[in-house]
């Protein structure tokens, strides 16, 4: 279990993070959203130690950062942003190399080629990684993190770079890893998070916005939870039967929108469930059903109201003397960005031995 209570910092004047807390359940899979500058990478770098805290507390099974920074170390397997890869290594001296760096007791041989199977390198063990494609090479930043069987695992933008093959491979391994793991995984992209993630945390400009699962979180926030229905019949009397049904409030025409068919807007009580009530008139009148949807926010809708409601404030200009108000954290990304697109368009889709991921 990961703990993060009131976690704030400040880089100077700036406020990076405002008292974010939350809390990640043994075993779960849980996304940590937001665009780019928001506070994830500073909120990760928090609590796997690499960062310290203004104030606020971080524990991870009950052992807390800063006071026990090489225990708490040793239960987080973390792959930043850019995996920390030495290309002019072989697959397996790197995790040679990374095993006793990380002063691993596990038994070396077994313990490196059960990872490298997991996460599929073994073909590539031997290689150099300079030589391998992006998805291979996120493939071993994984591995890395994998070392010494830790708890938990924080996944910083792990398919950032890669083409949609590698995005849907890199995913399954997140959700296999997700069965023996807690999983935090960072990301500024809706559907990843949405793919893999039981559970989604949305942060903005450095505080804590939204909280839920992933199949309900949109619901939940909406304010409006009518049903739009489209149906064939008579318009006056299609509102006035379902108006007569249970728990419906209101039901008004929002016209024909093709002949003879009408759509209406259906208003109900909340936490009812009217669609067997609905679909029981229209068969018993002969009404046929042409669609029927709500009117729930969709995750990507409710995302951008959650992360826009800042962003007059944030393109204001400072005050004279005060110099620019930028997030640490999104100069760190924003430059990232930047390297990736001035970088030589080198052989990111396969191995240069021939080799996909």
């Amino acid at each position: 279990m990961v703990e993060v209570k009131n976690l704030t910092k400040r880089y100077g004047q700036n406020l990076a993070l405002d008292r974010v807390s939350f809390t990640v359940d043994e075993g779960s899979i849980v996304g940590f959203l937001g665009p780019n500058g928001a506070g994830k990478t500073t909120t990760m770098n928090i609590i796997t130690g690499y960062l310290s805290a203004t104030s606020g507390e971080v524990t991870v099974f009950g052992k807390n950062t800063l006071e026990e920074p090489n225990e708490v170390k040793k239960m987080i397997g973390y792959l930043p942003e850019q995996p920390p890869l030495y290309l002019d290594m072989t697959v397996k001296e790197y995790l040679n190399f990374m095993y006793e760096l990380k002063k691993v007791k596990l038994p070396r041989e077994k313990h490196i080629k059960e990872i490298c199977e997991l996460v599929q390198i073994s073909n590539v063990y031997n290689r150099l990684i300079g030589n391998l494609s992006k998805g291979y090479k996120q493939r071993v930043g994984i591995a890395q993190a994998l070392l010494g069987n830790p708890p938990v695992l924080i996944l910083d933008e792990p398919t950032v770079g890669l083409d949609p093959k590698q995005i849907i491979e890199i995913r399954t391994l997140i959700k296999n890893l997700g069965r023996n793991h807690t999983v935090i995984l960072s990301s500024h992209i809706l559907p990843e998070v949405q793919a893999v993630c039981e559970r989604i945390i949305v942060i903005n400009r450095g505080r804590l916005v939204a909280d839920g699962a992933t199949d309900t979180l949109a619901h939940d926030l909406s304010q409006d939870h009518r049903l739009i229905l489209r149906a064939e019949g008579p318009e006056r009397e299609m509102v006035h039967e379902l108006m007569t049904l249970p728990h419906v409030i209101d039901v008004y025409s929002l016209g024909e929108k093709e002949k003879g068919v009408y759509e209406l807007s259906i208003e109900a009580e909340l936490d009812t469930d009217i669609r067997r009530d609905l679909f029981a008139l229209l068969s018993r009148k002969g009404w046929p059903m042409m669609a029927l949807k709500n009117t729930d926010l969709t995750l990507e809708d409710l995302f951008l109201q959650l992360t826009s409601s800042d962003t007059t404030a944030q393109d204001q200009e400072p005050a004279e003397g005060d110099g620019p108000h930028l997030d640490p954290d999104q100069d760190l990304e924003l430059d990232t960005d930047q390297d990736q697109d001035l970088a030589p368009a080198q052989d990111d889709d396969t191995e240069k031995g021939g080799e996909d991921a």
